[in-house]
């Protein structure tokens, strides 16, 4: 694989410490009760999973029998948004083939709660900085999944990826009210070609990051959270994998030079998602930081503003112009 030759940038969040979530002791009894009958054995500990940047309860039970299960849960009352998102990764896993390298749903319980049961899977997130070998294995799992979800199972409903990402376009007016980016104008251009380039019939993840890819200890990759895929281009979950190794060094031109899904991209067409990402991570970076996720808006800002230097030095615009967003 390529070497690490990319100017590297640090990480603004701590790593595996993101996310605010409830705790075991602080769900229902009888959310309690429901998860012990489904894990066949009483709960000795709950080992909360702070990655990631929802409030969800989302943690590795450990029985009394010895055996683990991965537990998420979120209150349709309280947290309504997050209890959607569980519902909808529910839908979504229930209809994978089991050819997708990903952890299989168990149990799920619909009711004041929406609570899940998944296979508890020995792994590890990947390592950070990024490691060019789980790189290359997420990207393995990646080309799997393309693969095996092309064209989509015929009874997973998905929106367009045209559709969905149409909301993305709105972060360039934040942009252009809080940033200066002198280029702005050929960028956001780039951005409203985005539906000829995204489109297409494979599911797409949307959601590729370190906290969502787990590396077992033969090195395989398994892709986690398929709370929102839709319906697009089969090599869009490949390069949205690339931002976080792109930003902490990694030559990631070289890596797509080298991969099946990316090698033969049109260049406008990369850039054009690039400029995407840009008015959707530096848009949303500069609202106000949500009290359940603390950490969100430097994440977003760190990944809008490697996209955008990624942007800039494929087109060749002056080195000033990436130092406009900083």
């Amino acid at each position: 694989m390529a070497a690490m030759s990319s100017p590297a940038t640090v990480y603004p969040a701590p790593h595996g410490s993101t996310a605010r979530r409830l705790e075991w002791a602080f769900l229902p009894p009888n959310l309690r009760a429901w998860f012990e009958r489904k894990c066949g054995s009483p709960v000795v500990e709950a080992i909360s999973q702070n990655s990631g940047f929802t409030p969800g309860f989302a943690s590795v039970l450990v029985c009394e029998d010895g055996s683990r299960h991965f537990a998420k849960a979120a209150s349709v009352k309280a947290q309504r948004l997050f209890a959607d998102s569980y519902r909808e990764e529910a839908r979504k896993l229930a209809a994978l083939p089991a050819s997708v390298p990903a952890p299989r749903l168990l149990h799920l319980l619909d009711d004041d709660w929406v609570a899940l049961v998944i296979e508890h899977v020995e792994a590890r997130l990947p390592k950070r900085p990024w490691d060019l070998a789980d790189l290359g294995a997420t990207l393995d799992t990646l080309e799997v999944v393309a693969d095996e979800l092309t064209p989509p199972p015929a009874h997973l409903e998905l929106d367009s990826a045209v559709d969905d990402f149409a909301a993305m376009l709105d972060g360039w007016s934040k942009v252009r009210e809080e940033l200066d980016l002198s280029h702005a104008d050929e960028a956001e251009a780039l951005a409203r070609r985005y539906a000829e380039v995204v489109d297409g019939d494979t599911v797409v993840h949307t959601d590729v990051r370190s906290d969502n890819v787990l590396i077992r200890p033969d090195g395989r990759a398994l892709l986690c959270d398929w709370n929102w895929p839709v319906r697009g281009c089969d090599w869009f979950d490949s390069f949205a994998a690339l931002i976080g190794p792109r930003g902490e060094g990694a030559d990631v031109d070289a890596v797509m030079a080298s991969r099946r899904l990316l090698k033969d991209v049109p260049p406008d067409d990369v850039d054009t998602v690039l400029a995407l990402f840009v008015g959707y991570f530096l848009g949303q970076s500069v609202l106000p930081v949500p009290p359940t996720s603390p950490h969100i808006r430097d994440h977003q800002r760190w990944q809008g503003e490697v996209c955008w230097a990624w942007l800039a030095e494929r087109r060749g615009w002056p080195r000033s112009d990436v130092a406009g967003c900083s």
